[in-house]
Protein backbone atom coordinates (compact mmCIF):
# COMPACT_ATOMS: atom_id res chain seq x y z
CA UNK A 1 0.00 0.00 0.00
CA UNK A 2 2.82 2.40 0.92
CA UNK A 3 4.71 1.68 -2.33
CA UNK A 4 1.56 2.32 -4.39
CA UNK A 5 0.93 5.59 -2.55
CA UNK A 6 4.52 6.70 -3.15
CA UNK A 7 4.25 5.91 -6.85
CA UNK A 8 0.97 7.82 -7.14
CA UNK A 9 2.55 10.82 -5.42
CA UNK A 10 5.62 10.60 -7.67
CA UNK A 11 3.41 10.72 -10.79
CA UNK A 12 1.63 13.93 -9.74
CA UNK A 13 4.03 16.91 -9.85
CA UNK A 14 3.25 20.04 -7.81
CA UNK A 15 0.41 22.07 -9.32
CA UNK A 16 2.42 25.28 -9.07
CA UNK A 17 5.13 23.76 -11.27
CA UNK A 18 2.59 22.53 -13.83
CA UNK A 19 0.87 25.92 -13.87
CA UNK A 20 4.17 27.79 -14.38
CA UNK A 21 5.24 25.38 -17.13
CA UNK A 22 1.94 25.68 -19.01
CA UNK A 23 2.09 29.50 -18.89
CA UNK A 24 5.72 29.55 -20.04
CA UNK A 25 4.86 27.16 -22.87
CA UNK A 26 2.09 29.49 -24.06
CA UNK A 27 4.15 32.66 -23.89
CA UNK A 28 7.64 31.39 -24.73
CA UNK A 29 8.86 33.78 -22.04
CA UNK A 30 9.31 33.38 -18.29
CA UNK A 31 8.56 37.04 -17.48
CA UNK A 32 5.25 37.01 -19.35
CA UNK A 33 4.40 33.67 -17.80
CA UNK A 34 5.11 35.18 -14.38
CA UNK A 35 2.73 38.06 -15.06
CA UNK A 36 -0.01 35.53 -15.82
CA UNK A 37 0.48 33.32 -12.78
CA UNK A 38 1.48 36.00 -10.30
CA UNK A 39 5.15 35.02 -9.92
CA UNK A 40 8.46 36.69 -10.68
CA UNK A 41 10.53 35.57 -13.65
CA UNK A 42 13.01 33.83 -11.33
CA UNK A 43 10.18 32.05 -9.50
CA UNK A 44 8.79 30.73 -12.81
CA UNK A 45 12.28 29.60 -13.76
CA UNK A 46 12.62 27.74 -10.46
CA UNK A 47 9.23 26.04 -10.88
CA UNK A 48 10.14 24.90 -14.40
CA UNK A 49 13.51 23.62 -13.17
CA UNK A 50 11.70 21.73 -10.40
CA UNK A 51 9.42 20.10 -12.97
CA UNK A 52 12.37 19.20 -15.20
CA UNK A 53 14.10 17.55 -12.25
CA UNK A 54 10.83 15.77 -11.36
CA UNK A 55 10.45 14.39 -14.90
CA UNK A 56 14.13 13.86 -15.63
CA UNK A 57 13.89 15.60 -19.02
CA UNK A 58 14.63 19.05 -20.40
CA UNK A 59 11.44 20.95 -21.27
CA UNK A 60 12.84 24.23 -22.63
CA UNK A 61 15.77 25.46 -24.65
CA UNK A 62 16.81 28.82 -23.23
CA UNK A 63 18.01 31.56 -25.59
CA UNK A 64 18.57 34.82 -23.75
CA UNK A 65 15.25 35.89 -22.24
CA UNK A 66 13.23 33.72 -24.55
CA UNK A 67 12.57 30.03 -24.16
CA UNK A 68 11.42 27.43 -26.63
CA UNK A 69 9.89 24.05 -25.96
CA UNK A 70 11.97 20.97 -26.61
CA UNK A 71 10.33 18.02 -28.33
CA UNK A 72 9.75 16.46 -24.90
CA UNK A 73 8.39 19.75 -23.62
CA UNK A 74 5.94 20.10 -26.50
CA UNK A 75 4.75 16.51 -26.05
CA UNK A 76 4.27 17.03 -22.31
CA UNK A 77 2.42 20.32 -22.89
CA UNK A 78 0.05 18.66 -25.36
CA UNK A 79 -0.63 15.86 -22.87
CA UNK A 80 -1.29 17.94 -19.77
CA UNK A 81 -3.06 21.00 -21.22
CA UNK A 82 -6.44 19.20 -21.70
CA UNK A 83 -6.26 17.96 -18.10
CA UNK A 84 -5.49 21.45 -16.80
CA UNK A 85 -8.38 22.83 -18.84
CA UNK A 86 -10.73 20.24 -17.34
CA UNK A 87 -9.59 21.26 -13.86
CA UNK A 88 -10.28 24.92 -14.70
CA UNK A 89 -13.72 24.08 -16.05
CA UNK A 90 -14.63 21.92 -13.05
CA UNK A 91 -13.46 24.64 -10.68
CA UNK A 92 -15.42 27.31 -12.54
CA UNK A 93 -18.55 25.16 -12.43
CA UNK A 94 -18.16 24.55 -8.70
CA UNK A 95 -17.63 28.24 -7.98
CA UNK A 96 -20.62 29.11 -10.16
CA UNK A 97 -22.81 26.57 -8.37
CA UNK A 98 -21.72 27.92 -4.99
CA UNK A 99 -22.35 31.51 -6.01
CA UNK A 100 -25.66 30.82 -7.77
CA UNK A 101 -27.17 28.15 -5.55
CA UNK A 102 -29.57 28.61 -2.69
CA UNK A 103 -28.39 28.90 0.89
CA UNK A 104 -30.15 27.08 3.71
CA UNK A 105 -30.72 28.44 7.20
CA UNK A 106 -31.92 26.44 10.22
CA UNK A 107 -34.13 28.64 12.37
CA UNK A 108 -36.07 28.40 15.60
CA UNK A 109 -39.70 27.87 14.52
CA UNK A 110 -41.33 30.86 16.24
CA UNK A 111 -38.45 33.16 15.29
CA UNK A 112 -38.69 32.06 11.68
CA UNK A 113 -42.45 32.51 11.45
CA UNK A 114 -42.84 35.80 13.29
CA UNK A 115 -39.54 37.66 12.83
CA UNK A 116 -37.82 36.32 9.73
CA UNK A 117 -40.73 35.57 7.39
CA UNK A 118 -42.33 39.05 7.49
CA UNK A 119 -38.97 40.62 6.58
CA UNK A 120 -38.17 38.41 3.60
CA UNK A 121 -39.79 40.74 1.02
CA UNK A 122 -37.16 43.31 1.97
CA UNK A 123 -34.42 40.78 1.27
CA UNK A 124 -35.96 39.90 -2.09
CA UNK A 125 -36.19 43.59 -3.01
CA UNK A 126 -32.53 44.04 -2.09
CA UNK A 127 -31.25 41.00 -4.01
CA UNK A 128 -33.84 39.37 -6.24
CA UNK A 129 -31.60 36.46 -7.31
CA UNK A 130 -30.79 35.38 -3.75
CA UNK A 131 -32.66 32.20 -2.82
CA UNK A 132 -32.79 31.36 0.89
CA UNK A 133 -34.36 28.15 2.16
CA UNK A 134 -35.40 27.87 5.81
CA UNK A 135 -35.77 24.76 7.94
CA UNK A 136 -37.27 24.70 11.43
CA UNK A 137 -34.88 23.25 14.03
CA UNK A 138 -34.70 23.78 17.77
CA UNK A 139 -31.88 21.36 18.56
CA UNK A 140 -28.16 21.97 18.44
CA UNK A 141 -26.23 20.03 15.80
CA UNK A 142 -22.88 19.80 14.03
CA UNK A 143 -23.36 22.76 11.73
CA UNK A 144 -20.20 22.16 9.70
CA UNK A 145 -21.36 18.67 8.72
CA UNK A 146 -25.08 19.37 8.51
CA UNK A 147 -25.45 20.90 5.05
CA UNK A 148 -26.91 24.09 6.55
CA UNK A 149 -25.10 27.34 5.88
CA UNK A 150 -26.09 28.83 9.25
CA UNK A 151 -28.55 28.57 12.12
CA UNK A 152 -30.48 30.91 14.38
CA UNK A 153 -29.43 30.17 17.95
CA UNK A 154 -30.88 31.43 21.23
CA UNK A 155 -28.65 31.21 24.26
CA UNK A 156 -25.03 32.01 25.01
CA UNK A 157 -22.35 32.26 22.29
CA UNK A 158 -21.30 28.67 22.92
CA UNK A 159 -22.15 26.75 19.73
CA UNK A 160 -19.10 24.53 19.07
CA UNK A 161 -17.04 25.31 15.97
CA UNK A 162 -19.18 28.28 14.93
CA UNK A 163 -18.85 32.03 14.52
CA UNK A 164 -21.53 33.94 16.49
CA UNK A 165 -23.04 37.19 15.21
CA UNK A 166 -25.21 38.86 17.85
CA UNK A 167 -28.70 39.68 16.59
CA UNK A 168 -30.53 40.97 19.67
CA UNK A 169 -31.50 40.08 23.20
CA UNK A 170 -34.90 38.83 24.20
CA UNK A 171 -37.23 41.14 26.16
CA UNK A 172 -40.26 39.22 27.41
CA UNK A 173 -43.41 40.78 28.87
CA UNK A 174 -46.28 39.09 30.70
CA UNK A 175 -49.39 38.86 28.53
CA UNK A 176 -52.79 37.24 28.77
CA UNK A 177 -56.29 37.29 27.34
CA UNK A 178 -58.22 40.49 28.24
CA UNK A 179 -60.52 38.57 30.59
CA UNK A 180 -57.57 37.56 32.77
CA UNK A 181 -56.26 41.11 32.96
CA UNK A 182 -59.52 42.12 34.58
CA UNK A 183 -58.78 39.70 37.45
CA UNK A 184 -55.68 41.60 38.64
CA UNK A 185 -55.77 45.06 40.16
CA UNK A 186 -53.74 48.06 39.10
CA UNK A 187 -50.99 46.19 37.31
CA UNK A 188 -49.36 45.09 40.58
CA UNK A 189 -46.75 42.43 39.64
CA UNK A 190 -47.54 40.43 42.76
CA UNK A 191 -51.15 40.09 41.57
CA UNK A 192 -49.95 37.82 38.75
CA UNK A 193 -49.26 35.15 41.35
CA UNK A 194 -52.99 34.62 41.41
CA UNK A 195 -53.10 33.63 37.72
CA UNK A 196 -52.14 30.35 36.05
CA UNK A 197 -48.58 30.92 34.81
CA UNK A 198 -47.83 29.18 31.54
CA UNK A 199 -44.24 28.17 30.80
CA UNK A 200 -42.05 27.65 27.78
CA UNK A 201 -40.25 24.32 28.07
CA UNK A 202 -36.86 25.87 27.34
CA UNK A 203 -37.40 28.77 29.82
CA UNK A 204 -38.47 26.93 33.01
CA UNK A 205 -37.29 29.71 35.33
CA UNK A 206 -38.54 32.70 33.32
CA UNK A 207 -41.38 33.57 35.70
CA UNK A 208 -39.16 33.27 38.76
CA UNK A 209 -36.71 35.66 37.13
CA UNK A 210 -39.47 38.09 36.17
CA UNK A 211 -40.87 38.27 39.70
CA UNK A 212 -37.34 38.78 41.09
CA UNK A 213 -36.69 41.59 38.57
CA UNK A 214 -39.91 43.35 39.62
CA UNK A 215 -39.13 43.09 43.33
CA UNK A 216 -41.68 40.39 44.14
CA UNK A 217 -40.54 37.73 46.58
CA UNK A 218 -42.37 34.90 44.86
CA UNK A 219 -42.60 31.49 46.49
CA UNK A 220 -41.46 28.45 44.50
CA UNK A 221 -43.89 28.30 41.62
CA UNK A 222 -46.08 25.29 41.02
CA UNK A 223 -45.40 23.94 37.52
CA UNK A 224 -48.16 24.95 35.13
CA UNK A 225 -48.71 23.68 31.58
CA UNK A 226 -45.58 24.12 29.46
CA UNK A 227 -45.20 24.46 25.70
CA UNK A 228 -42.35 23.73 23.33
CA UNK A 229 -42.72 26.81 21.10
CA UNK A 230 -43.58 30.42 21.81
CA UNK A 231 -46.47 30.49 19.34
CA UNK A 232 -48.10 27.53 21.08
CA UNK A 233 -47.61 29.35 24.37
CA UNK A 234 -49.12 32.55 22.97
CA UNK A 235 -52.13 30.75 21.55
CA UNK A 236 -52.81 29.08 24.89
CA UNK A 237 -52.60 32.46 26.62
CA UNK A 238 -54.94 34.04 24.06
CA UNK A 239 -57.42 31.24 24.70
CA UNK A 240 -57.52 32.19 28.39
CA UNK A 241 -55.43 29.34 29.80
CA UNK A 242 -53.17 31.66 31.78
CA UNK A 243 -50.53 34.36 31.65
CA UNK A 244 -47.39 33.91 29.55
CA UNK A 245 -44.01 35.59 29.30
CA UNK A 246 -43.46 36.18 25.58
CA UNK A 247 -41.11 38.48 23.62
CA UNK A 248 -43.34 41.15 22.11
CA UNK A 249 -41.73 40.83 18.65
CA UNK A 250 -43.28 37.37 18.41
CA UNK A 251 -46.86 38.43 19.25
CA UNK A 252 -47.32 41.75 17.47
CA UNK A 253 -50.45 40.52 15.58
CA UNK A 254 -52.11 39.32 18.80
CA UNK A 255 -51.29 42.56 20.60
CA UNK A 256 -52.58 44.64 17.68
CA UNK A 257 -55.85 42.69 17.51
CA UNK A 258 -56.40 42.69 21.27
CA UNK A 259 -56.31 38.90 21.52
CA UNK A 260 -53.47 39.38 24.00
CA UNK A 261 -52.89 42.34 26.33
CA UNK A 262 -49.89 43.34 28.42
CA UNK A 263 -50.16 42.69 32.13
CA UNK A 264 -47.09 44.82 32.87
CA UNK A 265 -44.59 47.00 31.01
CA UNK A 266 -41.67 45.57 32.94
CA UNK A 267 -39.71 43.23 30.67
CA UNK A 268 -37.37 40.47 31.71
CA UNK A 269 -34.13 39.89 29.86
CA UNK A 270 -31.20 37.60 30.61
CA UNK A 271 -27.71 36.93 29.37
CA UNK A 272 -29.04 34.85 26.48
CA UNK A 273 -29.55 36.37 23.05
CA UNK A 274 -30.36 35.45 19.48
CA UNK A 275 -27.32 34.75 17.31
CA UNK A 276 -26.61 33.86 13.71
CA UNK A 277 -24.14 30.97 13.95
CA UNK A 278 -22.16 29.52 11.05
CA UNK A 279 -18.84 27.85 10.20
CA UNK A 280 -16.23 30.59 9.58
CA UNK A 281 -15.56 29.39 6.05
CA UNK A 282 -19.14 30.24 4.98
CA UNK A 283 -18.05 33.87 4.69
CA UNK A 284 -16.23 32.89 1.49
CA UNK A 285 -19.66 32.48 -0.14
CA UNK A 286 -20.80 35.81 -1.62
CA UNK A 287 -24.45 34.88 -1.37
CA UNK A 288 -24.19 33.95 2.28
CA UNK A 289 -22.41 37.23 3.00
CA UNK A 290 -25.29 39.11 1.37
CA UNK A 291 -27.82 37.30 3.56
CA UNK A 292 -25.71 37.88 6.68
CA UNK A 293 -25.31 41.60 5.97
CA UNK A 294 -29.07 41.97 5.47
CA UNK A 295 -29.89 40.01 8.64
CA UNK A 296 -27.48 42.01 10.80
CA UNK A 297 -28.94 45.28 9.50
CA UNK A 298 -32.47 44.09 10.35
CA UNK A 299 -31.33 42.97 13.81
CA UNK A 300 -29.72 46.35 14.46
CA UNK A 301 -33.13 47.95 13.93
CA UNK A 302 -34.65 45.50 16.41
CA UNK A 303 -31.98 46.38 18.99
CA UNK A 304 -32.63 50.10 18.59
CA UNK A 305 -36.37 49.56 19.13
CA UNK A 306 -35.62 47.64 22.33
CA UNK A 307 -33.40 50.39 23.79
Amino acid sequence: MTDRTDVARRLLPPMAALHAFAAAARHGHFSRAGAEVGLTQSAVSRQVALLEDWLGVRLFERTGRRVALTADGAAYRDAIEPALQRIRQATAQMIDRTERGAITIATLPSFGMRWLAPRLPGLTARQADLVVNFAARSDRFDIAASGYDAAIHFGLPDWPGATHDLLFRERALPVAAPALRDRIAGGDPAALLGLPLLHLTTRPHAWQRWFAATGVDAPPLTPEPSFEHFLMLAQAAAAGSGAALVPTFLIEPELASGALVRLSDRPVSGREAYYLVYPPERLANRRFRSFRDWLLAEAEGERREGD
